[in-house]
């Protein structure tokens, strides 16, 4: 009913849309100095080409949120996980620290972690819950990277492939 009363009246001119506005044309984008993203066509080739970071909640206990980080490099799928209890700036320098000083081989990162006195993180002491969660990623980690064979690098653990990649003559 509503429906027919309003058409009618359009129809008959006795109700008009309203204008729309016009399209806005927004500002130009100002470029980021961090984040940048690889372009569509980049193939990572080399081990430490590209390394995928992550954060994720962890609850362990109820009224135990923790932050669980974790890094894997594209290539030879090597993981570096690590447990905090803040997603924070000095939380996340500690973990670039931790990617260059436990992946097997030298990552592009290092340019951006050359420097850790100069990014002022500061060490915390983590709760008991957290360092519970850390030694049980760290068995993860160790059984992920040395012997869990992956489909992607032919049926070898990562630190397999890697070992062959050197052998080869290829970083």
């Amino acid at each position: 009913m509503v429906g027919r009363i309003l058409s009618d009246a359009k129809r008959r001119g006795l109700l008009r849309e309203p204008p729309r506005p016009g399209v806005r044309r927004r500002n130009p984008r100002v470029k980021r100095p961090y984040a940048v993203r690889k372009p569509k066509d980049y193939r990572p080739t080399r081990p430490g080409d590209l390394v995928q970071v992550n954060t994720l909640d962890v609850r362990p206990i109820p009224g135990v949120i923790l932050k669980r980080f974790t890094a894997r490099d594209v290539v030879s799928r090597c993981d570096v996980l690590q447990v905090g209890t803040r997603a924070n700036a000095a939380s996340a320098a500690r973990f670039l620290d931790a990617i260059v000083e436990r992946m097997p081989f030298p990552s592009r990162l290092s340019k951006w972690t050359a420097a850790p006195s100069s990014r002022g993180s500061s060490r915390r002491r983590a709760s008991s819950a957290a360092s519970c969660c850390s030694c049980c990623h760290g068995a993860r980690r160790s059984f992920y990277n040395v012997k869990r064979p992956h489909q992607s690098l032919g049926m070898l653990s990562p630190m397999e492939y890697l070992a062959g990649r050197r052998l080869e003559g290829v970083s």
